[in-house]
């Protein structure tokens, strides 16, 4: 079967040959990759020092980011693990969007599955977090904007009234605690 093709009146189009010719041509510009693999291309001095926690001190993680939509969240909870590790307190509260990272009903094609590679990165997070022994809090109200049920929640972690988001902050930063605000829009 012929195919005819639309005339055009503007630039011909390249031919199969010209174009593979111009492919390889930029490929050879610069060889890929121009490393080999376990190059050093960064710099490794850490310039501050590894602190540890103090006798009571705290750090308190506010989440308001929604899982997979940005790496907010799950970096958040990273940071709040490495706290735990080094003996803070360490606190996790998901609200408004946020609460959508602590349901144990994510997954497809059944819950707990992951549909893609790290689909359920923040879940195993969330679930060592609680396991090591820190505290996560999710926000009702943010459960009540997205439909999320409250019994789907992660096990371990405690639901909190709208007004406890607050109050929490209160408590924390009346500890002294280290805070860290986590947003994304």
């Amino acid at each position: 079967m012929t195919q005819t093709l639309p005339a055009t009146t503007g630039t011909p189009l390249i031919s199969d040959a010209d174009l593979k010719a111009a492919q390889d041509t930029s490929k050879a510009e610069i060889a890929h990759p121009s490393l080999p693999k376990g190059s050093s291309i960064y710099g490794s001095t850490k310039i501050f020092p590894d602190y540890q926690a103090g006798e009571g001190e705290s750090y308190f993680t506010l989440v308001h980011g929604i899982a997979h939509e940005s790496s907010v969240a799950f970096v958040a909870c990273l940071q709040a693990l490495r706290a735990l590790r080094k003996g803070y307190e360490s606190v996790l509260y998901f609200y408004g969007p946020g609460a959508m990272n602590a349901m144990a009903t994510r997954g497809f094609p059944t819950t707990g599955d992951s549909g893609f590679p790290g689909e359920q990165n923040i879940n195993s997070q969330i679930e060592r977090f609680i396991e090591e022994g820190g505290t996560v809090y999710v926000c009702r109200f943010g459960l009540s904007l997205h439909g999320l049920r409250e019994e789907d929640l992660i096990a371990g972690t405690i639901p909190c009234h709208p007004l406890d988001v607050q109050d929490a902050l209160i408590h924390y930063a009346r500890k002294g605690a280290i805070i860290n605000s986590t947003y994304n829009l």
